[in-house]
């Protein structure tokens, strides 16, 4: 686990610093229970060898393959406030370019993982978690995305991205992660 996530957090630097060398003009403002940049690609499957990363016009992460065809478009995470489930103004942000991977995959469906950090109960959670996928859905039905392509499950605190005891561990597990079904 701890490969996995020493892998996402390079990945997030050198898209981190792609972004910046790409002249983007606009200041990231991050706040102290803000997840890190790496949290917006957790959860993702390894890519095959042979492939490079490529920024879609979602801007999410693909895949290219060796024949230069998208193999593979993976859809960012939000995430959230401690014991919220509103979605934050960035995440809002997330969520749209989100909504251009389901113009270009149409009929395509998604579950919607609603996430927890380890505190509370684990009814809680379930409960909490359900509440964060529930907004992700609503948010992304009012851009425009059909009921039908979006499917909600609750794991609480079951299935953390980051395993740590801390705040920025606890950052990275609020979250609602989305999952294109294969």
């Amino acid at each position: 686990m701890k490969l996995k996530v020493a892998g996402i957090t390079i990945l997030s630097v050198v898209l981190l610093a792609f972004l910046v060398s790409c002249g983007g003009s606009k200041a990231v403002k991050t706040t102290q229970t803000a997840p890190p940049a790496s949290a917006a690609t957790t959860g993702s499957k390894a890519m095959s060898a042979g492939s490079e990363k490529k920024i879609g016009p979602a801007g999410a992460m693909s895949a290219e393959n060796e024949s230069g065809q998208a193999a593979m478009m993976m859809l960012a995470d939000v995430h959230f406030d401690f014991d919220r489930y509103d979605i934050r103004p960035p995440d809002a942000e997330v969520l749209k370019k989100d909504y251009a991977w389901f113009n270009e995959n149409p009929k395509k469906r998604v579950e919607i993982e609603g996430n927890c950090d380890e505190r509370g109960s684990i009814e809680y959670n379930l409960a909490l978690g359900q509440r964060r996928a529930d907004a992700t859905k609503d948010f992304l039905m009012t851009l425009g995305v059909p009921a039908g392509e979006l499917k909600t499950i609750s794991y609480g605190k079951e299935k953390p991205v980051d395993p740590g005891h801390n705040e920025e561990a606890w950052a990275k597990n609020r979250r609602a992660h989305l999952e294109a079904e294969k």
